[in-house]
């Protein structure tokens, strides 16, 4: 009989929005890493993490962690926003909230993973809410 880890059940319950997200933001890191020369495994140990699981990261087998994105955003010098695939809105090229938003993310990956298990559920409660 196959085993499922409690992770495994996690990255299953999905909604087919989340799972383009996902899907996006794997696409959107493995351009940005190879753009900036960077490998998987040195991707990995960046986020302390295996090669195998930035490569489900890219190809959108697991869930890229909310505590991953400020890691990520440093490792590629990009906004937030850039690595979240939000194209600038302003033209006078204005980053506040996002910065702020930043700002309370590195907040947030500071907390235990149980606190940010609890935020990132909130935000996706908040992200599905807002999209429907």
């Amino acid at each position: 009989m196959h085993h499922v880890k409690l992770s495994e059940i996690a990255t299953m319950a999905i909604s087919p929005d989340e799972r383009a997200f996902f899907v996006e933001l794997g696409i959107r890191i493995a351009e940005l890493r190879k753009a900036q020369g960077i490998t998987q495994i040195q991707m990995a140990e960046a986020l302390s993490v295996s090669q195998q699981t930035v490569n489900s990261y890219e190809v959108a087998r697991r869930r890229v962690p909310v505590s991953a994105l400020p890691i990520l955003a440093s490792l590629f010098n990009v906004s937030f926003d850039e690595l979240l695939g939000e194209k600038t809105k302003k033209a006078n090229g204005k980053r506040g909230p996002a910065s702020k938003l930043q700002q309370q993310f590195e907040r947030v990956n500071l907390l235990p993973r149980t606190k940010q298990k609890f935020v990132i559920e909130m935000i996706e409660t908040v992200i599905q809410q807002a999209s429907n």
